[in-house]
């Protein structure tokens, strides 16, 4: 039962894995570009490494042999995962999951014209000049990313012909990897947007987890809430599409597949084969078990029985707001703290950048989920990075 895995990516998501993994007996290495990075603080061993160098992961992967590899960011060498299935380690979900995901390119295509799910339209560019001739074919307004980013980097919406250059030289800018390459998508008017938690299993049906609805800012989420009250013919659509995706891709473990929903139904629109960000409001308790604790259970083939609503509650982020060279220490604790219902989770990030997120406040009770969102937002404001 007890498996040697390599866990590549070591932030605040990774962190709630690797607590999850240890908690039923699993032996972790966390890997990342940086010392103290926050899943590093609870791991079993931890590795420093670019994993973008193919060479360097390669040789992690000989020296740990592990059972299996959890990628959990976009940055990595995901083409060298398909070398390491067949040598028989388990790739989480799989190699072909892990390698298109990471990739808006390759995920919104097999998406779109594999299985043939609703997106918006999209083009894509990797010159100004490409750049420039997707936008007129989509049109104004367009919504701008980089085919490989996390956290909302770089991604920004084109509202007037003025900001098309500064567009570009954003998306270019919040790359991760090397891969300079942006898409171009039609701006949908949406009423909202949600994650739908999906589950997929070893020897199991695939579970779907009630809908997060959530608030972005600068392409990051800012708050989060569970459930989001939607038209069950809508969620019932998500379902369908959710499940048709990671059914195409392969693998079991938990994915955040994200929607935009309007008066017509539910438009796919990203899809990320692991715990995600939004999904931190579980940690509130919201579900039977968290996104974390469904993850490590479908990655180990461990049965899922069911996933069902427990209360509802929301998350709130605490962003730094401004650079440091050391990790800042928290003032408000005491009085978040105080009120019923709450909990917070401090990721232990050794250094700060603007907007770059520290914490995250969770809050769940017996007020109307709008009520419970803002209670959060509000709690999470009366915490101060002291730096």
């Amino acid at each position: 039962m007890k498996k040697k895995i390599l866990l590549l990516g070591s932030g605040e998501l990774g962190k709630e894995v690797v607590i999850a993994l240890q908690r039923l007996g699993q032996h972790v290495i966390a890997v990342d570009s940086y010392p103290g990075a926050p899943a590093m603080q609870v791991a079993d061993d931890f590795e420093v490494i670019n994993m973008l160098d193919g060479n360097a992961l390669d040789t992690i992967v000989a020296k740990h042999q592990p059972d299996l590899i959890v990628p959990e960011i976009e940055a990595i060498r995901t083409e060298r995962f398909y070398d390491y299935e067949a040598r028989g380690i388990q790739v989480v979900p799989s190699a072909k999951a892990a390698n298109f995901t990471m990739n808006r390119k390759a995920i919104r295509d097999l998406a779109a014209k594999e299985v043939g799910v609703k997106t918006a339209n999209y083009n894509y560019a990797t010159t100004l000049e490409e750049f420039k001739a997707a936008v007129a074919a989509i049109g104004i307004p367009c919504v701008v990313k980089p085919l490989m980013s996390s956290s909302g980097k770089g991604q920004s919406v084109v509202k007037s012909e003025d900001t098309i250059e500064a567009a570009w030289n954003y998306a270019i800018e919040g790359s991760r990897g090397d891969l300079l390459e942006v898409i171009v998508e039609e701006f949908i008017p949406f009423d909202y947007e949600i994650t739908l938690l999906t589950v997929t299993q070893k020897n199991g049906e695939t579970l779907f987890c009630p809908p997060i609805g959530h608030r972005q800012e600068r392409g990051d989420y800012q708050e989060s809430w569970q459930p989001m009250p939607m038209d069950p013919e809508h969620l019932k659509q998500a379902q369908e599409m959710a499940g048709a995706v990671t059914k195409a891709l392969g693998g079991a473990g938990l994915w955040g597949v994200e929607f935009f929903v309007n008066k017509d139904g539910a438009i796919f629109s990203e899809l990320s084969p692991r715990p995600h960000d939004t999904g931190m409001v579980t940690l509130a308790g919201t579900q039977t078990f968290s996104e974390f604790e469904l993850h490590a259970r479908a990655i180990l083939g461990l049965p899922i029985p069911s996933v069902s609503l427990v209360k509802n509650g929301a998350s709130a982020v605490v962003l730094a707001d401004r650079e440091t060279t050391s990790a800042p220490d928290f003032s408000g604790l005491d009085e978040v703290l105080s009120v019923d219902g709450t909990d917070i989770r401090l990721f232990g990030k050794p250094t700060a950048r603007p907007y770059r997120r520290m914490g995250v406040v969770l809050y769940s009770g017996e007020e109307a989920i709008e009520e419970i969102t803002q209670k959060a937002k509000d709690l999470a404001a009366k915490i101060t990075l002291v730096y």
